[in-house]
């Protein structure tokens, strides 16, 4: 189903390799909604897009993502604080008498004082890392879609709302982030031949069952676990995985865009390990012609899909 994917999210890469024009306006507008407070989940590295800014517009994104990030350290140095004061109170308590009260608030204080050093961390660290281009339903990643026969890149949420649903979808159906193939022309009918775009990405992940992945049998009444893999083309290149997405709009509701990828039946090497889908990497080829569908005509972009790149996926647990 794609549950998570690495994607590229290099700003002179998109301009120079792609051929694409970032729309800065609708990045401007996503970084302003996070900043007055809307949930708004964008990658590290899609911030990094902006770390060297040669326009006004990049200029004033540059300076959104600082305020934000300064809002978030004094929050974090806050919370930081609490749990130590609180790591502390419970200290004291179990020197004089062990308590359960005592040792779970032991407990929790020191896994949030832990979580709340590594986002600090993260969010003073310069370089880049390979899961700040990690993203999970939900997150916001630029994808490229064609606008008067010109590539462009536009930020967009990570699990599909298509325009005429309610916000209520999000929540009841929270797996639309993945579109099957089976059902291009039933639930994604609207968008299929309307609306496709295309994500860059280096690797996908996927959550399968440890006993599938170890070839074992799993014995009567014994739970089986879940792991995470990464699964990386080989020999390795970018994909050019094809999606769906919708501008939706309601009211005075803010606007979204937002996307999802398509899946399809996965090739012998990811069956083996447990998976039964697969994202469908585009030929470099075939992108233009993907993004300019033709809705008369479905059966010439089910042969897109079919005439995809098929490398051989190499898996590994992930980090």
């Amino acid at each position: 189903m794609c549950y998570s994917a690495q994607i590229k999210a290099d700003y002179r890469r998109f301009v120079r390799t792609f051929g694409a024009r970032i729309d800065l306006q609708e990045f401007m507008r996503l970084y302003w909604e996070r900043e007055q407070g809307r949930a708004v989940t964008i990658p590290k590295a899609v911030d990094a897009m902006f770390s060297d800014p040669q326009t006004e517009d990049e200029r004033r994104i540059h300076e959104m993502i600082g305020r934000f990030n300064a809002l978030r350290t004094v929050k974090l140095e806050e919370e930081l604080f609490q749990q130590r004061a609180r790591l502390a109170d419970a200290e004291r308590a179990l020197q004089s008498k062990t308590t359960k009260a005592a040792t779970e608030s032991k407990r929790i204080a020191s896994n949030k004082i832990e979580a709340a050093l590594r986002r600090l961390g993260d969010l003073r660290r310069l370089e880049l890392m390979e899961r700040d281009a990690r993203i999970f339903p939900g997150n916001y990643a630029p994808v490229i879609v064609m606008e008067r026969g010109e590539r462009v890149v536009k930020p967009m949420r990570y699990q599909c709302r298509p325009n005429g649903k309610p916000a209520s979808y999000d929540t009841k159906y929270p797996g639309l982030y993945n579109a099957r193939r089976d059902n291009l022309e039933g639930f994604w009918k609207q968008l299929f031949g309307h609306s496709h775009a295309v994500m860059i990405a280096s690797a996908f992940y996927e959550n399968v069952k440890k006993a599938r992945l170890e070839g074992q049998e799993l014995q009567p009444g014994k739970k089986d676990e879940t792991v995470v893999l990464e699964f990386r083309p080989r020999p390795e290149a970018d994909m050019f995985v094809a999606c769906l997405w919708s501008h939706w709009q309601e009211g005075n509701e803010p606007d979204l865009l937002s996307f999802a990828a398509i899946t399809d039946e996965p090739p012998a090497e990811i069956a083996a390990v447990g998976h039964d889908r697969c994202i469908i990497p585009l030929r470099a080829e075939n992108v233009d012609a993907w993004l300019n569908p033709a809705p008369d005509n479905l059966s010439a972009l089910y042969d897109l899909l079919d005439d995809r790149e098929r490398p051989y996926y190499e898996h590994r647990l992930a980090a």
